[in-house]
């Protein structure tokens, strides 16, 4: 079984570094998060134990400084590159940011301290490297799908300042997200959680998700309550793991609207006042 978890894990790398190509896309290309050898919590040296930043370019003449990273779901045992991963990056560039999919550790081997460790990392080093994809530092933004939404509401509750006194410059970078989205993901308040500075929040499930979508309706009360900025899209129609939603005559629309967000907060130009 090991074995053919490192099988996958490298197919998927082969996917992900040339997902697009076909249409004459930019050449996407993998990066990791830390240098060999200095992954923390790390149980090994293999391709699970080295997670990595995927990267999506938009063509140079539409790129608007936007950037997001995106965490696919797969229950933490595996990652669903296609339809929560590449397929949003693919519409992100069409909107002109650059994405970023992010390869995280998984379990059994990995728990949440050590992905959430991935996702905050992930988003330093697009500030970190901001000037070398043409970012805005400000405009960096976290999307994750189920387990992947998981990760998404963990990086809202722990990104934080960075360390001004890090040797690591990667690591004086803020890991805060300027916005999240959490796509049939789970909801509440943690304990003792202080919502008001939460980052702008899109959340979206449909009901017959009954877990994914009752907890994004408790988690868009507790924001709002908190006067948090959160949008949320409840189909009542649908299912755990619609992705991208292409050619469904029920949710289709979700990216649409998760674009809307974005151009209403800035993130995106277009927006009205």
């Amino acid at each position: 079984m090991k074995g053919f978890a490192v099988i996958v894990a490298l197919a998927l790398v082969e996917t992900l570094a040339h997902a697009g190509q076909g249409k004459e896309a930019i050449p996407n290309y993998n990066i990791p998060l830390w240098e060999e050898g200095k992954v923390p919590l790390s149980q090994g040296n293999g391709p699970l134990d080295n997670p990595f930043l995927t990267v999506f370019l938009p063509a140079a003449d539409a790129a608007n400084g936007g950037s997001v990273v995106i965490a696919p779901g797969g229950s933490n045992i595996m990652l669903m590159y296609g339809e929560e991963g590449t397929a949003i990056a693919e519409r992100y560039n069409d909107w002109g940011m650059t994405a970023f999919v992010l390869t995280y550790r998984l379990s059994p081997k990995y728990g949440d301290d050590a992905r959430v460790l991935d996702a905050k990392r992930a988003i330093q080093l697009l500030r970190a490297r901001a000037k070398e994809w043409k970012l805005d530092p400000r405009k960096v933004g976290f999307i994750g799908f189920s387990a992947g939404g998981s990760l998404a509401r963990l990086v809202g509750a722990k990104g934080g300042p960075g360390d001004a006194n890090a040797a690591d410059p990667v690591d004086r970078m803020s890991s805060r997200a300027d916005y999240l989205g959490i796509v049939y993901g789970p909801g509440r308040a943690m304990p003792g959680e202080s919502l008001k500075d939460y980052p702008p929040t899109f959340l979206l499930a449909s009901s017959g998700d009954s877990g994914a979508s009752n907890g994004s309706a408790q988690l868009f009360m507790d924001l709002n309550k908190a006067g948090a900025t959160v949008e949320l899209h409840l189909y009542q129609k649908g299912r755990h793991g619609l992705g991208s939603g292409f050619g469904s005559g029920s949710f289709s629309d979700w990216l649409g609207r998760l674009e809307h967000f974005l151009k209403q907060d800035g993130f995106l130009p277009g927006g009205r006042p």
